[in-house]
């Protein structure tokens, strides 16, 4: 039997984190050992987004979590204790987290990734004005640029289309300004519409 069937018929065809429905796919919890139904859940897309840090921590959003840090699968249970430790600011995580037990072997593992000692905020590509940035977006450039290596100016007012985010450095974006790719600094760039 395939794992995501497997996860499938475990979880009812439900978020096995929030209970959502939408969107449901495999997520392998970072620090697993092995790539099985104890280290890997079904999540949905907005559980798989706030995991990752690709969208904003919604505390509302993982309420559930009082409930599913019960699970005796250990992904789940690593998962809750990750995602309480990033939600402790607020009084219903830092509840459950004193109420969750790990043995040491899961504590380890759910410390191995480092990921629990964030708060609930979240690096995004943003622009000049706090607008959050994806791929694909089209940006408006906000000064004149010099692009380095080159003798292109991309000017003031430049439209840049179907934006590409630097995963690693939420500062920056790729780009073709004339023809050729370049690298903006988002602080100088204000989303298009």
């Amino acid at each position: 039997m395939k794992l995501e069937d497997v996860l499938n018929e475990r979880s009812g065809g439900r978020c096995e984190l929030c209970g959502g429905t939408d969107d449901l796919q495999v997520y392998e919890v970072p620090g697993a050992e092995y790539r099985d139904a104890d280290g890997t859940l079904l999540a949905c897309g907005t559980c798989r987004a706030q995991l990752e840090k690709r969208a904003e921590l919604d505390p509302a959003h993982w309420r559930k979590l009082g409930e599913t840090m019960w699970s005796e699968v250990p992904a789940i249970q690593v998962v809750a204790w990750r995602m309480l430790n990033r939600l402790r600011q607020e009084s219903w995580a830092a509840e459950n987290l004193d109420l969750l037990y790990l043995d040491d072997e899961r504590l380890a593992w759910a410390r191995s990734t480092g990921d629990h000692e964030g708060d609930a905020s979240v690096d995004l590509h943003r622009d000049a004005y706090g607008a959050v940035l994806q791929n694909g977006d089209s940006v408006v450039l906000t000064k004149s640029l010099d692009v380095k290596g080159s003798t292109l100016t991309a000017r003031l007012g430049t439209v840049v289309r179907n934006i590409r985010l630097v995963p690693d450095n939420t500062g920056q974006i790729e780009g073709r300004v004339e023809g050729q790719q370049i690298v903006i600094l988002t602080k100088y760039v204000r989303k298009q519409g």
